[in-house]
């Protein structure tokens, strides 16, 4: 059975909106596009391959499959043989209603119930099956916990606004740390599990002449 894995951006306030460009995502007026860029450096591309190695099939949203379509084909497999070769080349999967064709190589629009469709994508057997950004995606597939692992990169950066991963009403969830690493850049990575529903308790009361 493929992992579901979802590698995403994040602020320290949890924006994950836009982090390539101020172009990239400007819904709702987001008018802070591309935090990431002042952080990318050697090692932190080598974290991202690393990562993208792992691919075995891709799983994205609609605005997030379009922005990739319109850079990742450009870039040649030998250019960038991991991350390009892989998203140029494996199988990819997005969700949506509204998309009438995906022309990328290998694509495949998910008709009908995408919770069903991802259950069924997660039954084969292969490597991982990643989702990168695709906040809307991720919400929906997290409601049923769906999601195998979480991998977040965060940025040292607080915006204020924009759209957020963790929005409200989420549905409550436990995560257990699977690893961490920090880059000179200030960028922690963080790898999680989910481990159930959250337990919930009091600290104990001081007693008042101690």
């Amino acid at each position: 059975m493929a992992k579901l894995t979802l590698t995403t951006f994040l602020t320290l306030d949890g924006v994950m909106q836009a982090p390539g460009g101020p172009d990239e995502d400007p819904r709702d007026g987001f008018d802070l596009g591309g935090w990431v860029v002042p952080y990318v450096d050697e090692s932190f591309g080598d974290h991202v391959a690393a990562w993208f190695g792992r691919a075995g099939a891709f799983l994205l949203g609609r605005h997030t499959y379009e922005i990739f379509a319109a850079y990742w084909p450009q870039v040649s497999n030998e250019e960038d043989p991991v991350i390009a070769g892989r998203l140029n080349t494996l199988p990819k999967y997005v969700a949506s209603t509204t998309l009438e064709h995906a022309d990328w190589q290998n694509s495949t629009v998910l008709r009908g119930d995408v919770v069903d469709a991802v259950r069924e994508l997660k039954q084969q057997p292969g490597d991982e099956l990643q989702i990168h950004g695709s906040g809307v995606l991720a919400q929906s597939l997290m409601e049923h916990d769906l999601i195998d692992e979480y991998r977040f990169l965060v940025f040292p950066v607080i915006l204020g606004k924009g759209h957020r991963l963790f929005a409200e009403g989420a549905l409550p969830t436990a995560l257990r740390l699977e690893a961490t690493d920090a880059l000179s850049s200030g960028v922690t990575m963080q790898t999680y599990t989910p481990a159930g529903r959250p337990t919930f308790g009091s600290i104990p009361a001081r007693p008042e002449n101690a």
